[in-house]
């Protein structure tokens, strides 16, 4: 049974991104199923730190973003969710690529949701995992 409470269409969601920072680096969203939402995000320069490898910064905008939005997307209308909390831990470096990141429910409350977002490269090796906490609000 499907986790979201309303209908998820990607073309949608990619385009309210325009003008963001997730349109600024490249983030798409590209997939959904019961439980899960996707999207990919360039390591190229706008992306790199100084070392020229993955910004562990752009990779926590990735994470929040995919679990901002599913979390969004796991409430009825006239609620709306908001960040409280994110850790991330960057287990591989990045120089060039895709990053894929994929959003996945660990507790879905009345007050508050926890998300686990795994990062993985082309090769399906983890890049990145963080945990998202939102706080569940209403209108």
């Amino acid at each position: 049974m499907a986790i979201w409470k309303r209908d998820i269409d990607l073309n949608v969601l990619n385009e309210t991104s325009k003008n963001t920072l997730i349109e600024h680096l490249q983030i798409q969203y590209t997939d959904f199923d019961d439980n899960s939402i996707s999207a990919t995000m360039p390591v190229c320069s706008f992306t790199h730190q100084p070392l020229g490898m993955l910004h562990g910064g752009a990779s926590v905008v990735l994470a929040e973003t995919l679990g901002s939005v599913a979390a969004n997307f796991c409430v009825e209308s006239g609620a709306y969710c908001v960040g409280l909390d994110i850790n991330a831990n960057h287990i591989r470096s990045m120089r060039n690529g895709l990053v894929i990141g994929k959003a996945e429910p660990l507790h879905l409350g009345v007050t508050t949701q926890v998300w686990q977002i795994n990062i993985t490269d082309e090769r399906d090796r983890l890049v990145c995992t963080s945990r998202l906490t939102v706080a569940v609000k209403r209108k």
